[in-house]
């Protein structure tokens, strides 16, 4: 699973558990990103390698992250995405790749006043839990890259449960990026 996380680290959607967390639905493609989201942000992955990541509009409402490694800007990785407002809180949803399940992964991020745009990831333990509660349904979602777990909730209870200040720790620092400036 080394390889997927590198790619999910450098494309916003991050793996630091080990294991996947995936939706059967993506976001709505009804909102415009924030402010500031798009452009290019630099970043160091788990293992000290330089990382950029440029995010584009593609279409209405519909985004591009384009991730690769400093040291080899040949080798980039393209993942549509959407983005979607709910509480106090920004999403952002892309399509996992086949061999990974092939659903949706969902993350958090924000934007601070110091130029950086910060991704938190959702942990597993804590999804599987509220799914045993029945506050969300869903099932073992096994990949050829190891075990995750597939919630088939539709999205309004999912983001009733996200948005819920009681599950503020379902969400954990996957990524911190900073605004890439060129220098002239």
């Amino acid at each position: 699973m080394k390889a997927w996380r590198a790619v999910v680290l450098a494309v916003l959607l991050l793996l630091l558990s080990g294991c996947l967390v995936s939706f059967k639905a993506p976001l709505p493609d009804s909102e415009a990103a924030p402010k500031g989201l798009l452009g290019h942000w630099t970043s160091t992955n788990a293992w000290g390698e330089p990382l950029n990541l440029e995010l584009t509009e593609v279409g209405k409402h519909h985004y591009q992250a384009i991730s690769y490694f400093r040291a080899r800007p040949q080798e980039r990785e393209a993942i549509p995405l959407t983005v979607s407002r709910h509480g106090s809180r920004w999403y952002l949803s892309a399509k996992v790749p086949a061999r990974f399940g092939g659903h949706f992964v969902i993350a958090g991020f924000e934007l601070t006043d110091k130029q950086e745009l910060v991704v938190y990831n959702l942990d597993m333990e804590q999804i599987n839990q509220a799914i045993g509660q029945k506050l969300l349904s869903g099932q073992p979602n096994p990949s050829e890259e190891g075990d995750g777990v597939l919630v088939d909730s539709d999205m309004s209870k999912v983001f009733s449960y996200l948005d819920d200040p009681a599950n503020s720790d379902v969400f954990s620092e996957a990524v911190r990026y900073q605004r890439l400036v060129k220098s002239q």
